[in-house]
């Protein structure tokens, strides 16, 4: 890990110097464009359609802001991850985009990153068109004519487009993965505001209630952490094999599986599909608005239910976990590679063997982790109920994203410094 003194040679080598000032002025220009408005919006209705809205909510973490200001970069990165998300299923599908991805090498997830940003900028513009559209039947914006909502919606594609490239921009610096930075950035910048609310509503009767919330706080940072952190490693064995005089393999290695793969992606698909008649509802108020009442009142009571909600956010958490490794990870590719390369896993005889083998591990793995992304993702509900409280509340998701972003930065730093004392 990145200790303070390692860190402090960060100002000290003229080029990390020169990458880490880029990546901050990156970040400070996402910042600006995040606070620019487009026109037309009425900041009283908009400021209630939210605080009604909890998908939409969960959305503005990822436009750090940016979709509560209405701002050129409302839709945030969201596009560029949805995008990257359908081109991962599509692999599922067609044998040709999963040969690119996996088999390929560095030129294949080129062009397929590549495919994804072109994938971004017509999801951009129907998510743009489509929030737009309800935005204008909840009057926080005025009707917009055509010509209007061609203009609109081509700002916040372009805004979309210029943070994907940011993000592209700050990766290239290697100072951290630059569309993760980016999200991490419009997380934190949300915790001044948390911070100033909590100090306003406090009194010295809530003294245990502030004081119990920074215990439970810090034990969630250090369980994220230690899942984070946290692996099985796969002895590997590699056959000796003579080529000319020289004599190859021997040697032992590993393969390392990590806990919390899925990262933070089963609970974008949860809270998607469990927050979705919430956004149809409102969308159906502008064409019927009884049909519409209707849905948005079951959808009320149901979210009212903490112990319904809760328990479903929990099981699809925890489903989706298991789908997005299943989409994701290829245990077969895997032995293939291994055989390919001499390499066997002690006791496990190398092809279909090896596959069910590594895959009867993961499927291992992957239960803790679904419980634990689980329990991470109804943290906010049981901290409300436990706590009584509305001000006091541990985002669960955004604390994720926040450690694992500080980790695999603070990973990639060192890397750079040890380069630099080899040489």
């Amino acid at each position: 890990m990145l200790s303070f003194k390692r860190s402090l040679k960060l100002f000290k080598l003229k080029d990390l110097r020169k990458r880490l000032f880029i990546v901050a002025i990156i970040l400070v220009f996402f910042r600006l464009l995040a606070n620019i408005p487009i026109p037309g919006v009425n900041p009283a209705e908009l400021a209630n359609f939210f605080g009604n809205n909890q998908l939409l909510g969960f959305l503005n973490i990822f436009s750090g802001g940016a979709l509560s200001r209405l701002s050129v970069a409302m839709l945030g990165l969201g596009p560029y991850i949805t995008a990257v998300i359908i081109m991962q299923l599509l692999t599922m599908i067609f044998p040709g985009l999963k040969s690119l991805y996996y088999e390929e090498g560095e030129q294949g997830k080129a062009k397929f990153n590549r495919i994804s940003r072109y994938i971004t900028v017509p999801l951009a513009g129907l998510q743009g068109y489509g929030f737009l559209r309800l935005l204008a039947s909840q009057n926080v914006l005025p009707h917009l004519t055509l010509i209007d909502s061609l203009v609109n919606v081509s700002v916040i594609v372009a805004g979309s487009m210029v943070l994907v490239w940011l993000g592209e921009l700050i990766t290239e610096q290697k100072m951290g993965n630059g569309i993760s930075l980016l999200i991490f950035a419009g997380i934190v910048s949300a915790f001044p505001m948390t911070i100033r609310n909590a100090i306003v509503s406090y009194s010295p009767s809530q003294l245990p209630t502030y004081i119990a919330f920074v215990f439970i706080a810090l034990i969630v940072v250090l369980g994220i952490v230690l899942v984070n952190e946290g692996e099985r490693k796969v002895p590997v064995s590699y056959a000796k094999r003579v080529r000319g005089n020289k004599l190859y393999g021997g040697v032992s290695s590993y393969l390392p599986f990590r806990v919390g793969q899925a990262g933070v992606i089963p609970i974008i698909f949860a809270i998607s599909l469990l927050l979705f008649p919430q956004f149809l509802g409102q969308m159906v108020s502008a064409f019927s608005a009884n049909l519409g009442a209707t849905i948005n009142d079951l959808t009320n009571r149901f979210m009212g239910n903490q112990l319904l909600y809760g328990g479903a956010y929990f099981m699809l958490v925890f489903l989706f976990t298991y789908f997005y490794i299943a989409i994701t990870f290829d245990p077969e590719e895997i032995s293939k590679n291994l055989q390919r390369s001499g390499g066997f896993i002690p006791g496990i005889r190398p092809g279909q063997p090896t596959a069910k083998f590594i895959k009867s591990i993961v499927s291992r793995i992957t239960f803790f982790g679904g419980i634990f992304l689980g329990l991470i993702a109804v943290l906010p509900v049981i901290i409300q109920a436990a706590m009584r409280t509305q001000v006091l509340t541990i985002g669960g998701t955004s604390i994720l994203i926040v450690v694992a972003v500080v980790l695999e930065t603070a990973k990639q730093i060192d890397a750079e410094l040890t380069v630099r004392e080899y040489e």
